[in-house]
Formats: structure tokens, C-alpha cells, sequence
């Protein structure tokens, strides 16, 4: 009896294995291997396609492959669709002999990223929604969903990116078989789940092309490395070894956890304006959380055209106050130079005047020693000389005044005393002389010799 249960079992889990969906690498939405991706910005293309292969082994020609496509939607849903045929998972010794081929399986998934804060994001997700295409049409292969939370956090390094992956995950992400057929004990019941994590590295070699990333991640069940090497902006080469830590077994039998060389090819769409996160593709390093909405670039676009118009109209006025500025500087330069040279004139005028006092008082000088000298017409020579020199001389006309009086012109004395006196109406002397003569009581001795 206790054979019979032990064959029963056995049986049972060789059925779950042969029909069991594979997990082929780069088959999931994102960079990653395996494992669930989430960045804190939407994806900068509007979709990404793609296939992946695994070969278990070399003599005979064993693999695994599939294809892929996936695309963001608003609020941070993202889906994605693919198909895949697995290796041969008969466990036999000999897979010359093996007649077996894996059904084709078609796999749906979905996940939304419900938290974002500075570079942390939280998303959770449905993977590996896998329909199998069996003999009796399309049939969903449950122990294969997998629901789970995963955690990334986003940093960069100089001109490294780095995104870290820490989650969980039931269904696929759960432990798997990984023992030889001759060891089973007993069969393994509940829920099965676990842990995962990774990172991928994005560098700046091949730069102009996105960058070569840099794999690393655990799945639950093994350790997968990886490269992803950019041909051109759009496509990407996809290399890498899955459960590097079983390739020491590589020329055992073939088994779900089983080592794996992955070879695949990606093309992308990008959207025109990317948000760069490592493994994204050629695009500036700026996070911004959320969707990318139409509506408000526009706004944003005639936002700035707007400000473009404004600044230009500014500097044209700037520019005609500059030209307004520059002429008034000149008209004053020109008012300044027409200052200076009339003060240079008036300056000329007055040592021209000055010349001429000094003239007109030598002439009048030498005119008193002549009329001391009773030399009286001589004396009126100088002083006429003196008013040619400075006709505005109140004490020359005041001497001619004189020198006519003693010539016995009084007509013409009084005529002189007057201009001098209306020329200088503070000259006494003057006056009191033309009051002495109105009152005939002027003397010779009383005459203005000054």
C-alpha cells in the first residue's frame, strides 16, 4: 500500500511537471530576468516587443522559448501578453528517446504602481495569467498565477542608474522542483510563495543608444544574471544564464530549476518625449512620477510660446529705450560742447576786456600827468584814446568834463559831468560839481582830477 501511494504521488507531480508552464527569462514587462519591474515614472515607450529563448542543453537540442508585448496605460497600469512553448520537463534520462512536446501557453499580465514618493515606488500585480493551448482547446494553469508587491527604489550614481527591486509574489515565485525523482517523500500542500529581489545597472557605455544594463536578480528559486546590450536606440539584445548556481548540473537531467543559457531581442517604440529610468533606453536622467497627459503639455507648450512672445516684446522696448537713451546722451554731448565753447567765449571776452581797462587806465593815467601839467590837449587826446579803448569808463567821461572847463567849454564840461554821472549815479563828486556850477560858486581848484 505504502508503494502504491508512493507511485501515486510520483505520478501526480510528473503530470504537474510535464504540463506545467515554463518561466522563460525577459518574457515579463520590464528589463528584469524573471522577476516583476516597476520604475517611479511612466515607461518612456508606448509599447515594447520582444522574444526570449532558454537552451538546457546543447546534445540533444533542448529549449525553451516565447515572445512578448507590453505597453503603460494611464494611472500607472501596465499590461502585457505572452506566449511560450517549454522545454521538455519529462524528467527522463535519455531525451533522445523523448517523444514529449510542450503545449504553446499564452500568458497575461497586469500591474498597477499605487505609491510613489521621491525615488520609492510600490506596485502589485497578476503574473503569469498562463492558458495552456491542450488537446481539448485553451485551459488556465492556476499554480503558475501569481499574484504579487514589489518595492524599487531608484538612485543615481555619477552617470550610473540604478534601480533595486525588493518584493513577494505567490504561485510561480513559490519554491519549485528541484530534487531527483528517487528522492520524493511526500507531496507539498498550502500556499506556496516567496520572496524575490534584484537590480538592474544601467551604464553609460553604448550611451547614445540607452546604455548597457547590468542584470542581477533572485526569483524565488535561483540566482539569473544577465545583459542587455543596446544595437541602436530602438532595438536591444537580451543575454544571460538563469539559476547560474545549477551549472554545475547542466549535463544532468532537465528539471524546472534547471540552469539556462537566455538569448532574446527587443524592439521599442518610444513616445517621443522619455523619462529615463535604467534600462529604458536613451533619455535625460529626470523622474517624474505619473502619467504623461496630452492636455497639459499643450497647456504647457502655450505656456511657454507665450512667454517666448512676452520676452521678445520686452527686449524690443528694452532696445527702443536703449536707442531713446543713446540720443538724448547725444544731444546733451552737444549741449555739453556748446557750453564749454560759450564759456570759453565769454572767458575770451573778459580777458578782452580786461586788456581794454588795462588800456583805458594807462590812457587815463598819462592823461592826469598832462593835466596837472596844464597840458590840456593832450591831455583830452589820452582820455579820447581811453574811451575808444572802454567807451563805459564813468571817470574818463567825468575827466573830459574837466579838461573842457578849464578849455572855458562849459557847455561841454557839463555835458561830460552828466554822462558820467548817469553812467555812475553814485559818483558825488560828480555831482556836487554840477551843483557847484548850477550855483556859480565852482572854482578851478574844485575841479575832478582823480
Amino acid at each position: 500500500m505504502k508503494q502504491i501511494n508512493r507511485t501515486l504521488l510520483l505520478s501526480l507531480i510528473l503530470f504537474s511537471t510535464i504540463f506545467g508552464a515554463t518561466r522563460v527569462a525577459y518574457l515579463r514587462p520590464g528589463p528584469m530576468m524573471k522577476i516583476p519591474y516597476t520604475s517611479i515614472g511612466p515607461s518612456p515607450y508606448l509599447f515594447t516587443a520582444g522574444f526570449g529563448s532558454e537552451l538546457h542543453n546543447l546534445s540533444p537540442f533542448n529549449t525553451a522559448g516565447g515572445a512578448y508585448f507590453s505597453m503603460d496605460i494611464n494611472a500607472g497600469w501596465t499590461l502585457g501578453f505572452s506566449t511560450a512553448q517549454s522545454a521538455d520537463t519529462t524528467r527522463l534520462a535519455n531525451l533522445e528517446v523523448s517523444t514529449y512536446k510542450a503545449p504553446v501557453e499564452f500568458g497575461f499580465h497586469i500591474q498597477r504602481r499605487v505609491y510613489v514618493r521621491e525615488n520609492i515606488a510600490f506596485t502589485v500585480g497578476l503574473q503569469d495569467i498562463v492558458f495552456e493551448n491542450k488537446t481539448k482547446g485553451l485551459n488556465l494553469d492556476p499554480k503558475e498565477l501569481s499574484f504579487f508587491g514589489i518595492v524599487s527604489s531608484q538612485k543615481q550614481i555619477g552617470q550610473y542608474n540604478m534601480n533595486t527591486f525588493i518584493g513577494f509574489g505567490t504561485g510561480g515565485f513559490g519554491a519549485i522542483d528541484t530534487v531527483n525523482t528517487d528522492t520524493l517523500t511526500e507531496e507539498i500542500t498550502g500556499t506556496n510563495a516567496g520572496v524575490f529581489a534584484g537590480a538592474v545597472f544601467n551604464t553609460p557605455y553604448l550611451e547614445k543608444w540607452g546604455g548597457i544594463d547590468i542584470v542581477g536578480e533572485f526569483d524565488g528559486n535561483g540566482i539569473n544574471v544577465g545583459l542587455r546590450i543596446p544595437l541602436t536606440s530602438d532595438y536591444r539584445l537580451n543575454l544571460g544564464f538563469t539559476h547560474i548556481e545549477k551549472l554545475p548540473k547542466w549535463k544532468e537531467r532537465y528539471w524546472e530549476g534547471h540552469a539556462g543559457l537566455t538569448v532574446g531581442f527587443e524592439i521599442t517604440a518610444p513616445r517621443g518625449s522619455a523619462i529615463k529610468t535604467p534600462g529604458s533606453g536613451p533619455a535625460p536622467p529626470i523622474y517624474e512620477p505619473g502619467p504623461i497627459h496630452m492636455a497639459e503639455m499643450d497647456t504647457t507648450l502655450m505656456l511657454a510660446d507665450y512667454m517666448v512672445t512676452t520676452l521678445r516684446d520686452s527686449m524690443g522696448m528694452m532696445n527702443n529705450e536703449m536707442r531713446n537713451l543713446i540720443t538724448r546722451l547725444s544731444a546733451m554731448e552737444h549741449h555739453s560742447k556748446f557750453l564749454e565753447d560759450s564759456l570759453k567765449a565769454v572767458r575770451l571776452n573778459n580777458n578782452v576786456n580786461e586788456q581794454k581797462m588795462n588800456e583805458a587806465m594807462r590812457h587815463l593815467s598819462r592823461s592826469l600827468r598832462y593835466f596837472h601839467a596844464g597840458d590840456y590837449r593832450t591831455s583830452l587826446q589820452e582820455v579820447e584814446s581811453a574811451l575808444d579803448a572802454n567807451p563805459n569808463i564813468a571817470l574818463a567821461y567825468a575827466r573830459r568834463g574837466s579838461i573842457y572847463f578849464k578849455l572855458g567849454d562849459i557847455q561841454r564840461a557839463t555835458i561830460n559831468w552828466n554822462l558820467a554821472l548817469r553812467m555812475d549815479p553814485e559818483y558825488d563828486d560828480v555831482r556836487n560839481v554840477l551843483k557847484a556850477l548850477h550855483e556859480k560858486r565852482l572854482k578851478s581848484t574844485s575841479m575832478i582830477k582823480e
